[in-house]
């Protein structure tokens, strides 16, 4: 009990530390590329107001008093989900090769009744 216990609470510490490197690297190094293919304007730039009124950027329309739908930060979270899942299939799909196949039980042989009664048959005949 007290083995699975300390496993899931590594699990759980890995986990943790696994998103935060993810994360670092979907906002660090994957959306900055996809910024560049998409015409060099960042996902976490991109958002929404209501209203006729342009803001350059979100801080901007914050400071303002307005409603900022940040769609982009949005994407970015989207992304990193992606990722993180993807991660996460390869880590389970190599630990999966690394279990032992598990071995078909031996067929169980008679019970000692059923030798007794056939050494009682034996020695009738």
């Amino acid at each position: 009990m007290t083995g699975n216990v300390i496993d899931f609470a590594v699990a759980v510490i890995m986990a943790g530390a696994l998103g935060a490197v993810i994360n670092g690297f979907v906002s660090k190094i994957a959306m900055p590329l996809i910024g560049m293919v998409t015409g060099g304007k960042s996902f976490s730039d991109m958002f929404w107001t209501p209203g006729d009124v342009v803001f350059k950027t979100v801080a901007e329309a914050k400071e303002a008093g307005v409603a900022a739908v940040e769609y982009g930060a949005w994407i970015d979270t989207i992304i990193s989900l992606l990722v993180v899942g993807f991660v996460m299939f390869l880590i389970v799909k190599a630990y999966n090769k690394t279990k032992k196949p598990v071995e078909a039980a031996a067929p169980a042989g008679p019970t000692d009744n059923q030798l007794l009664m056939e050494i009682r048959d034996a020695l009738k005949k």
